[in-house]
């Protein structure tokens, strides 16, 4: 049994889905490693760091010689062609992006499993990809956003008069909500979020946050933990509570995603032009349309003073952690697949 990966392209993704750590768990397991030459390299991690693994020039040829391919992203169409029949590919494929590419794999008798779909069950925890790289994305737009917003965060007592606490906002308290929630915390903000789903209530609040929320006659939590869709009605009363609480912020942090449909358009244009010069708004959401007016994939738009940043893969800003959690995630669902007696 042959576990493959080859190198993602560095421009869009600096992820890796094996690490000599768990390149050796894997070879503990008794499975074969193949990685494509210079696999981590950008890194600094050498191929030597890679004990018992065989190394290829061609991603192609490795490909071949795979029986599961463990990926970050969907593979490209000009790698397909090279899969084994009963094959299995494992990453965050995306379904609604890569539809036409995911079909050619199942045509082909391939078995793509899609790790962002997992059901949030006790036994898939260790498996989880969305909450360990929401983890960090929710940290890291805290950090991104401190160093656009150009004042002090905590407050400060001095001789010369008192620098008051920055307000921060969180929308959607989801792991990356709660994430960016706790670093904003730390960092001596104050802080406050808002969800639909009302079980994130005492969440917010475990944290030191002020939760803010509508009251709803409607369950709008799925039966897998995530966040439904919310109707006309609901929409029209956030709306008007958001209304005050973008204003009174200095950071908002969005976080709002529905799986498998465009992100929810909470912050619109006029809510932005009531915030203050020098406001920030972090759009985690970017990559699948916005939470927030003018927000844009891979730029920083500036309206009326307030800094709108969207970064489409923020992994890219802590690729190291981010390879590390997602290799133990990849992991624990190959020694989930793989019976050591039947092989």
């Amino acid at each position: 049994m042959i576990v493959g990966s080859v190198k993602e392209d560095a421009l869009l993704d600096k992820r890796i889905s094996i690490t000599p750590d768990t390149a050796k768990n894997l070879t503990d397991l008794g499975l074969k490693v193949y990685l494509e030459k210079k696999y981590a390299e950008h890194f600094g991690i050498s191929d030597e760091n890679y004990k018992n693994v065989k190394f290829f020039d061609n991603p192609n040829e490795l490909i071949k010689n795979s029986n599961l391919l463990a990926q970050v992203n969907c593979p490209s169409t000009n790698l397909i062609e090279n899969f084994k029949e009963n094959s299995i590919i494992l990453g965050i494929l995306n379904p609604h992006k890569n539809k036409e590419i995911l079909n050619n794999l199942v045509q082909k008798k391939v078995n793509p499993f899609s790790l962002e779909l997992l059901p949030r069950i006790t036994r898939a925890q260790s498996m989880d990809v969305l909450s360990s790289q929401a983890n960090l994305a929710g940290y890291r737009a805290v950090i991104e956003s401190v160093y656009e917003f150009e004042k002090a965060i905590p407050m400060m007592m001095t001789a010369a008069g008192t620098v008051p606490a920055a307000k921060v906002l969180v929308i959607g308290a989801g792991v990356a909500g709660l994430q960016a929630i706790a670093t904003a915390k730390r960092l001596g903000a104050i802080v406050s979020a808002t969800d639909v789903r009302t079980a994130s209530k005492e969440q917010v609040e475990s944290l030191g946050g002020k939760f803010l929320t509508v009251e709803s006659s409607e369950n709008l939590e799925t039966k897998g933990g995530y966040a439904k869709e919310v109707g006309e009605d609901f929409k029209k009363k956030q709306a008007q509570m958001l209304e005050k609480a973008v204003s009174n912020s200095d950071i908002i942090i969005c976080t709002a995603l529905i799986p498998g449909k465009p992100a929810p358009r909470i912050i619109s244009e006029k809510m932005i032009d009531s915030m203050k010069q020098g406001s920030v708004i972090f759009d985690l959401a970017v990559t699948q349309g916005g939470n927030a007016a003018y927000s844009e994939a891979d730029k920083t738009v500036v309206k009326k003073g307030v800094k709108i940043i969207g970064i489409s893969n923020v992994m890219n800003r802590l690729p190291v952690t981010a390879s590390s959690l997602y290799a133990k995630n990849i992991f624990s669902f190959i020694r989930n697949l793989y019976s050591k007696e039947k092989k």
